[in-house]
């Protein structure tokens, strides 16, 4: 990576583990690019408690599922880019945006597959393509997978078939960019306390012991144990592992 600051590009950085992930990088000296789909509020709020810690940091609007807008976020990028910084390309990019969905397999439709393979797969392939020429050699990409595509809980096969992809599309990705010195590696959360999905394992008592009764930590994952694994992973002290799949989940029907 260069040498000067370091910017990191968090899709999904406007709430959750890509809000948590944003905070532990700026707690690290790096400045952050959070893109949100919906919520320009939540979104300039996480711009500013980054800001908080001492870092820039803008906030770009992104539907991750559409990838014909891409060509239009690029050019956003690129003028916030030499806008704040100066310059026109990022050190790291994390790929987190995401949605769930829980349906037995029997019971899901094609536009609830279609929905998660535009935002899981196509979106992220597609959009790390459009951002490859603006990420610096020697760079970091970290996608976010899920524990689900190691173990398997009913109700989740569509999701966790993404998330397999999305570990697939990693080792390649590192592969073709080993010669540039970009580290490219997957990130897999258990389950954690957030909204996601509805916030079940945040709020429901019977969902959080069940999950705390089958890790070996004994407990439910929090947002910080993600973002902390995350932003340590992005450390230049990481450059040497590639292709790898990090499960993050305290020990997860292990």
């Amino acid at each position: 990576m260069t040498t000067e600051t370091k910017i990191a590009l968090i899709t999904g950085g406007s709430r959750g583990l890509g809000r948590n992930t944003a905070i532990h990088l700026a707690r690290k000296g790096i400045d952050c690019v959070v893109t949100y789909n919906a919520s320009r509020e939540q979104a300039e709020s996480a711009v500013a408690e980054i800001e908080a810690h001492g870092r820039k940091a803008v906030a770009l609007q992104l539907d991750t599922s559409d990838i014909s807008r891409f060509p239009g976020f690029i050019d956003a990028l690129k003028a916030a880019l030499g806008e704040i910084w100066g310059r026109d390309t990022i050190d790291i990019l994390v790929n987190n945006a995401g949605t769930g969905s829980h349906n037995p397999i029997a019971e899901t439709t094609e536009a609830e597959f279609d929905a998660l393979m535009n935002v899981h797969v196509k979106g992220v392939f597609f959009l790390t393509q459009a951002l490859l020429p603006l990420i610096e050699d020697g760079g970091r990409i970290v996608n976010i997978s899920s524990g689900l595509a190691r173990f398997a809980l009913p109700g989740y096969g569509a999701y966790a078939t993404m998330k397999g992809a999305v570990e697939v599309f990693t080792r390649y990705l590192a592969l073709e960019l080993g010669p540039r010195g970009i580290a490219v590696n997957t990130v897999a959360p258990g389950a954690i306390e957030t909204d996601f999905g509805g916030g079940a394992v945040r709020d429901n008592p019977q969902v959080n012991q069940m999950v705390a009764s089958t890790t070996a930590m004994g407990r439910a994952g929090l947002p910080d144990d993600i973002g902390g694994a995350i932003s340590s992973l992005i450390a230049a002290e990481n450059g040497w592992m590639t292709g790898q799949r990090i499960e993050v989940s305290g020990g997860q029907l292990l």
